[in-house]
């Protein structure tokens, strides 16, 4: 079933509460504010037992240090790791301050266009030629045999960098209404006189049979449930396979049997563990002091004020425990349910200018859109942008273009102290 539209009157209501910019979409009245903190240290010795979830209820059996304990664990070659992968584990490009956290941690994305300029996805060589990896942009560094081992062929002109995402309080995101994504871009263009306008698409939810609902994970939004997030992570950087992803990317050098991820005593596999830990983690929390500096208060007008909360949204509520989501196949708990968090993104696609020319799940037109960043948490991230490649917060906000061009000439316009000041309020979330 596809996500139904917003009416007339709907959308009118919803652009009437536009602040500055920033658009809250509140479900209910007893909506409240998401709990965040970074706790979920990263231990050596007992792996979670120093956590705090957001409350959240667990699977009986189930606990929040056990889930996080699977998240940080080490698969190798005797558990399905590979034949093809980047890391050992998933706390291996999600952990910076916490477990769950942003990285600097990158993967690497090629293919080509067609002579209609249409993006293909690749055929890899391996095994000196003997072996394919067939329709495949992602390129693993890591193989458990030398045979396996990945190069990129010549012909693979399209070639980028992607850093791995924060997932702490990614719950929240995928207990957003699929139809506050759709007011949230269809207000856009209104508020910026046609010059933003965020794509909103639907994506297959691997565990509903494929059925469709809004994207929200991953620099393309391939996603849109964590289920789906992690058994995708799982196959494509660790090579494990799972009932929802059953069958590796080569065979060379394999000795598992598939599915290789299997349900444990308390009926959970290594993917639900996955998800029921970033389900459960809270969001990123602000720099409090930090953002009741003058400078930071003066920042953030200015942050609204030029126009960039036009994406960046600063405040959205999630949908009311008992919405079935995900087609069905999970419904929002009270932890997660009518909460507001401020995650400063649309969690839409957009071309400002530094697409990847990479298409995944999508249509063809977002060769070269990217997911608005989440500001949440960056503070604690000195690689900016999906590459990477804007080491300061002036640098990243001058390589926007594109959709984001009046915006940039905005901040452009802006006093060196006033440029100050809203990077000073970017330094507290």
């Amino acid at each position: 079933m596809k996500t139904r539209r917003l009416s007339r009157t709907a959308i009118v209501a919803l652009v009437a509460a536009l602040t500055f910019g920033a658009l809250t979409v509140v479900f209910s009245q007893s909506a409240t504010e998401a709990p965040t903190g970074y706790y979920t240290p990263t231990l050596n010795t007992n792996p979670g037992s120093q956590s705090v979830s957001n409350g959240m209820t667990e699977p009986t059996g189930d606990t929040f240090a056990n889930d996080q304990a699977h998240f940080e664990e080490q698969d190798g070659v005797d558990n399905g790791l590979g034949p093809v992968y980047n890391a050992q584990s998933c706390v291996n490009c999600h952990q910076n301050p916490v477990t769950g956290g942003i990285s600097q941690v990158t993967e690497l994305r090629v293919g080509h266009n067609d002579s209609s300029g249409h993006f293909v996805n690749p055929t890899i060589a391996i095994n000196n030629g003997l072996n394919t990896i067939p329709s495949r942009s992602l390129i693993n560094d890591r193989a458990i045999c030398s045979q396996a081992a990945e190069r990129v062929p010549a012909t693979e002109n399209i070639r980028t960098f992607r850093t791995s995402l924060n997932t702490l309080g990614d719950g929240f995101v995928e207990a957003i209404d699929s139809n506050t994504l759709l007011a949230i871009a269809q207000s856009q263009s209104a508020q910026s006189r046609g010059r933003i306008a965020g794509e909103f698409i639907q994506v297959p939810v691997l565990e509903a049979n494929g059925a469709l609902r809004a994207g929200r994970f991953g620099w393309k939004n391939q996603h849109a449930s964590l289920l789906s997030f992690a058994a995708d992570a799982y196959l494509n950087e660790q090579g494990v396979t799972t009932r929802l992803l059953s069958t590796d990317t080569t065979t060379v050098c394999k000795t598992t049997t598939d599915p290789e991820d299997q349900p444990d005593s308390f009926g959970m596999a290594d993917i639900d563990h996955f998800a029921t830990f970033m389900r459960a983690t809270m969001a990123p929390p602000i720099d409090a002091v930090a953002a009741a500096t003058p400078d930071a208060v003066a920042g953030k007008q200015l942050f609204n004020q030029i126009g960039c909360n036009i994406c960046h949204v600063s405040s959205i509520t999630t949908a009311p425990a008992g919405t079935a989501i995900n087609q069905g196949a999970f419904v929002v708990p009270p932890a997660l349910g009518s909460k507001t968090i401020h995650p400063y993104s649309d969690f839409l696609l957009h071309n400002i200018g530094t697409g990847d020319g990479i298409v995944q799940n999508g249509p063809a037109d977002t060769a070269n859109k990217m997911r608005t960043a989440p500001l949440w948490g960056s503070r604690s991230r000195e690689r900016l942008m999906h590459d990477g490649e804007s080491l300061t917060r002036n640098d990243a906000i001058l390589r926007h273009g594109g959709e984001a061009t009046f915006v940039t000439n905005n901040y452009r316009s802006l006093t060196t102290n006033q440029k100050n000041q809203l990077i000073a309020f970017l330094n507290s979330l």
